[in-house]
């Protein structure tokens, strides 16, 4: 499988008649996959980056939260760092944000919101310094994906995102890996679907300039992974 284009093949996680145990199982094993394959590396990377620039960063807005991991490893990051940073979420299912609150229960610098981060008001877009996505971007269309960063960009907000390498060892991999192991169909269905729609480096960067970026950085990072950062 070569892989030479993004696949439209929708994944099950996009629908919306998912039972809510079925998708609280593969929260749980979504978060296992990217504490064992550099998912939250990824974004702890990129979170450092930015910050190294000694830009200000106060207030990060997650989109497409699910579980609410990828906050809560940026809620230990700061931590560690002794950073007061506070964090915002969005997503368009109920039954993520009820997971993710219980998730993030010992964190009182969180709020969560169940929309289209495209509904957000104009008030709080005011606030947020970053804007991260974690495995989102593959979800959406090239079009689609031109409109968040220009949505980013035209709110003046940092743009980080972390996503996934298409790559026919990944996909195999991950093919191979939830078979063996996996309790959830939407992973075992989900996960293979991901790397296909997920980008070559120079997708991202054509993406980017569509969006009318000229400051940003597309690195690798294991395992087939790609952090983006986009300023400006």
């Amino acid at each position: 499988m070569l892989l030479k284009y993004r696949s439209t093949e929708k994944e099950y996680l996009d629908g919306n008649q998912i039972e809510t145990k079925d998708l609280y199982q593969n929260l749980i094993e979504l978060d296992v996959i990217n504490s064992r394959l550099g998912g939250y590396h990824a974004t702890r990377k990129g979170l450092a980056a930015i910050l190294k620039t000694e830009t200000p960063v106060r207030t990060v807005l997650d989109i497409g939260f699910g579980g609410g991991d990828a906050i809560k490893q940026m809620q230990k990051y700061a931590e560690q760092h002794g950073l007061n940073l506070f964090f915002y979420g969005v997503d368009l299912k109920d039954d993520c944000v009820q997971y993710a609150k219980k998730n993030l229960a010992a964190y009182n610098n969180t709020q969560l919101i169940c929309d289209d981060y495209r509904n957000i008001s104009a008030e709080l877009l005011q606030q947020i310094d970053v804007i991260h996505c974690s495995l989102f971007l593959h979800h959406l269309t090239d079009e689609e994906i031109v409109d968040l960063l220009k949505f980013g960009k035209s709110n003046h907000c940092i743009i980080l995102a972390n996503d996934l390498q298409r790559h026919w060892f990944a996909y195999y991999s991950i093919r191979w890996l939830t078979t063996l192991f996996s309790k959830s169909y939407l992973v075992r269905n989900d996960a293979p679907i991901s790397v296909k729609r997920g980008f070559k480096r120079n997708e991202l960067i054509s993406l980017l300039e569509k969006a009318g970026y000229t400051n940003y950085s597309v690195t690798w990072s294991w395992a087939f992974r790609y952090i983006l950062i986009a300023t400006e």
